[in-house]
């Protein structure tokens, strides 16, 4: 049985606990959760165990379709091509208005530098986890409460894609382009950042749907 939450917040825990559990890989694609389950698997009440669930169909890492089961959704290109097309226009808006700014980058710069930290034979996870904190730290430059909360939004089925795709641009390329990006942010060229932030974004897309595309032939 799954140790029971000793935390203020259950809630919060818990669909913290179920999201470490989907894109760690301990809960595979087409996998099902049930409130009974959860709630017996963590000794809380179906209602916390509802809301759980609920925050993770939210959040892109589960489905689940009128009066059925949540699961794990198996992530395909037409997802990939259709997450990037909210994902792309977001990201170079950012970019561009932040170029003009001369606001202080030390979370994206810290990221860059995580990335670079990671071994090539380092967990895929904490590569992961700095690849995606660098664009929310740039987002979360603008300052802009809503938008940064719309970006969250969508990081749960960008994390996940990765995870199903073992993502195919690599950890060298990832921090090349990270750093070209933020060195075109620093010195204020909107168009040059815009430029090489779409280039990353297009790339990534298509390294993504290609993965999955063949995992599922």
């Amino acid at each position: 049985m799954v140790k029971g939450l000793k935390t203020v917040s259950v809630i919060d825990a818990l669909a913290a606990s179920l999201r470490d559990r989907v894109l760690d890989g301990g809960l595979v694609a087409g996998a099902t959760l049930t409130e009974t389950e959860v709630a017996e698997q963590y000794e809380v009440s179906r209602p916390t165990a509802k809301t759980a669930i609920s925050m993770l169909v939210q959040s892109g890492l589960l489905r689940r379709e009128a009066h059925k089961t949540a699961y794990v959704p198996r992530l395909s290109d037409v997802d990939i091509h259709d997450l990037f097309l909210v994902r792309i226009p977001l990201e170079l808006a950012v970019v561009e208005r932040i170029a003009g700014m001369h606001a202080a980058l030390g979370g994206a710069e810290q990221a860059v530098r995580d990335i670079a930290a990671v071994p090539a034979d380092g967990a895929h996870s904490v590569f992961v986890e700095a690849d995606l904190r660098f664009h929310q730290e740039l987002v979360d430059v603008v300052g802009s409460r809503r938008l940064s909360s719309l970006y969250a939004l969508l990081t749960g089925e960008i994390h996940l894609s990765m995870v199903q795709s073992r993502f195919a641009l690599g950890r060298d390329r990832i921090f090349g382009e990270h750093a070209a990006v933020l060195a075109a942010i620093k010195a204020g060229d909107a168009a040059q950042a815009t430029s090489l932030m779409r280039d990353h974004l297009t790339g990534a897309q298509h390294a993504l749907a290609e993965q999955l595309l063949i995992g599922d032939s």
